[in-house]
């Protein structure tokens, strides 16, 4: 178990100002792993001023000088790529391949991508008589969760640098160990004093000193949607602006013409990946009533081959939380046909993978999120029917849609109240915009559209 009782704020590791920790727990076998200070509302004032006095050299640093810093950083993760996808397993419980796989080549791709991006991008366009130029909003505070510790990071905090902002980052105190290594690589990468600075800390303490600090001019936040509402009150108060990427209850529909095994194969895999902990995972399975049974066999049959395979849950609470539901979709009268509430494992925060049948819409598990290995699958009568049930709910992140043609899935697709669906499985793309509808959230992260994010526009007549 290692100590550590510095923070990094303004390009130096320095002591933190108060005495308090937060202990980092492996949720594989319950072990603590390392001791980080919880700052303090002094901590934060102490970044905060220092992204401030940096501000105006990085914003006046050419973009190109930008790109290039971003490049390095990029080229840091990808040489120290083993040591975060160990640290990501030690906290976060993740298998280390997916770890490697995932946890690592996700945010190298977006950290390449936002590499190129300030490279390229037209800060300036001319509209009529008007020159319109684009400028950083300022300085950022980052409040990232701990499901997707380094791609969270790197979603919000390279596109914010490409901006020409500086940035406080609050990362979630289940996983500090990564972003404690992210800052290390953004010091080896050389991004001058003050542009990037960590304060590891509680949400009510640090995170929300962090939203309300005044000279903070934008809160990027990952979460929870009960917590983004603080998030977005505290920044109201101040007339400061918010990007907010909240819960979500996606669809995975499967129109009668599709592939069941494949669509339904790939819809387990999906709530699986991640122990369930993913935000915009395809926890609903709608399937047509004519081929409903036929859908549940494959889905139970599918969950059994995780047992296995899936990591922990990130802490006791969360597991506790995931049973609740398993328990109360039992007890709501859903048909339970894989997984349990029980424990499968005497050491460690595991959670069996979890198939539910017989979900109707107004059951608690097909509208709460429950950021777990849960699957409900549900029967729809028509494609209106499904429909009306994907909109059913307050989220609208992501979902996805299956067809036997291609136009067939996103002609039903463009109908979905949600920010993101996947066409018969397309692929992650880490230059489209990610974020959401209705309680999903407010604005959008990656590509071109999470760039600016962090822009503010000012034009200019003549």
């Amino acid at each position: 178990m290692k100590a550590h009782d510095d923070l990094y704020i303004d390009g130096a590791w320095r002591p933190a100002a108060g005495r308090d920790t937060i202990d980092v727990v492996n949720p594989a076998d319950e072990q603590v792993i390392a001791r980080v200070p919880a700052g303090t509302a002094e901590d934060v004032d102490a970044a905060v001023r220092a992204a401030r006095a940096a501000l105006p050299g990085w914003a006046a640093t050419p973009p190109a000088e930008r790109a290039a810093r971003l490049g390095a950083l990029r080229d840091v993760l990808v040489a120290r790529g083993e040591e975060f996808a160990a640290t990501v397993t030690a906290e976060l419980g993740s298998p280390l391949a997916f770890s490697q796989a995932v946890h690592v080549g996700a945010p190298v791709a977006v950290a390449g991508s936002y590499a190129e991006l300030a490279a390229e991008y037209d800060f300036e366009e001319k509209v009529g008589n008007s020159v319109v130029h684009h400028e950083p909003v300022g300085v950022v505070g980052a409040i990232t969760p701990w499901n997707y510790p380094l791609h969270q990071i790197v979603a919000k905090v390279a596109p914010a640098l490409a901006a020409g902002c500086t940035v406080v980052l609050k990362p979630a105190e289940n996983t500090p160990l990564t972003a404690r290594l992210f800052a290390a690589a953004v010091h080896e990468a050389g991004l001058p004093a003050g542009v990037f600075n960590l304060v590891t800390g509680l949400g009510p303490v640090a995170g929300q000193a962090l939203a309300e600090h005044p000279e903070v001019d934008l809160v990027s936040f990952t979460g929870s949607t009960a917590v983004g509402r603080r998030i977005g009150a505290l920044a109201g108060a101040a007339v400061k602006r918010v990007a907010l990427e909240l819960g979500g209850k996606s669809a995975n529909v499967i129109l009668p013409s599709a592939d069941l095994a494949k669509a339904v194969g790939v819809g387990v895999a999906n709530v699986m990946s991640n122990s369930g902990q993913t935000c915009s995972a395809w926890t609903r399975m709608l399937v047509h009533r004519d081929r409903y049974e036929e859908a549940v066999e494959l889905a139970a049959s599918a969950a059994a081959k995780y047992g296995e395979r899936i990591g922990p849950v990130v802490s006791a609470r969360q597991r506790d939380r995931v049973r609740g539901h398993i328990e109360r979709g039992t007890a709501e009268g859903a048909r339970l046909v894989a997984g349990g509430p029980d424990a499968p494992r005497e050491k460690g925060w595991f959670v069996h993978p979890t198939v539910f049948a017989d979900v109707t819409e107004d059951m608690a598990i097909a509208q709460e999120e429950i950021f777990g290995p849960v699957l409900s699958v549900l029967r729809y009568e028509d494609e209106d029917d499904a429909l009306r049930i994907a909109n059913g709910t307050v989220y609208g992140l992501a979902g996805a849609v299956w067809a036997a043609e291609e136009s067939e899935a996103v002609a039903f697709a463009r109908r979905m109240d949600t920010g993101q669906v996947d066409i018969n499985g397309g692929r992650f793309n880490p230059l489209a915009p990610f974020g959401g509808y209705k309680q999903s959230g407010v604005g959008r992260e990656l590509g071109r559209h999470g760039l600016t994010e962090y822009l503010q526009t000012k034009s200019l007549q003549f």
